[in-house]
């Protein structure tokens, strides 16, 4: 009958008291991991305490597949920095570093202007249309440490969702299936 069928058989063998104790369980694991994600915004000061290079666009510092751990202060932004940014109509955040800092007399906020160190020219063709610099609502974290390649499995996933949906489906199928 191979694999397959016994796990089939080991599904139909559940009773509701067991099925019931498996979905409370995975609950459980899904309630923590969001736990621990806000826990880590609270604590970084981000909206996204961690995000991966998507892009060759930093590269040689940072690779596609590298997960950027972020941090968000109130010190100052300074050239040179590598900062996670949204821009306004796009909904991927963008890893660049900071070239430019322009602080206004009138008000004292600073607008900053971002390059890809694998890039020819500054973002402004990146930005919302018409728009210039980078205000700080547009960040979400400055660069603090990275995990190289450590990315690859949500670009992969990402890039072919029947891997999504087939490490889904055998993971539910692994915890219905667990005995105790």
């Amino acid at each position: 009958m191979g694999w397959i069928g016994e796990q089939i058989d080991s599904v139909k063998s559940l009773n509701f008291r067991q099925v019931l104790t498996q979905a409370v369980s995975l609950g459980m694991i899904v309630t923590s991991a969001l736990i621990i994600w806000k826990g880590l915004m609270c604590i970084t000061g981000s909206e996204s305490p961690v995000v991966v290079v998507l892009s060759g666009s930093m590269e040689p510092g940072f690779k596609r597949g590298d997960i950027l751990f972020l941090r968000m202060s109130k010190d100052p932004i300074r050239a040179g920095e590598i900062v996670v940014f949204n821009v306004d109509g796009r909904e991927i955040p963008i890893v660049h570093r900071v070239i430019k800092v322009h602080e206004r007399q009138d008000t004292g906020e600073v607008d900053v202007l971002t390059k890809g160190d694998n890039n020819f020219g500054d973002d402004r063709l990146l930005y919302a249309h018409g728009q210039l610099w980078l205000q700080r609502h547009h960040i979400m974290g400055r660069a603090v440490g990275f995990l190289p390649y450590v990315g690859w499995v949500t670009i992969i996933m990402t890039e072919k969702p029947i891997i999504k949906y087939i490490l889904i489906g055998a993971l539910g199928l692994l915890v219905i299936t667990s005995k105790e």
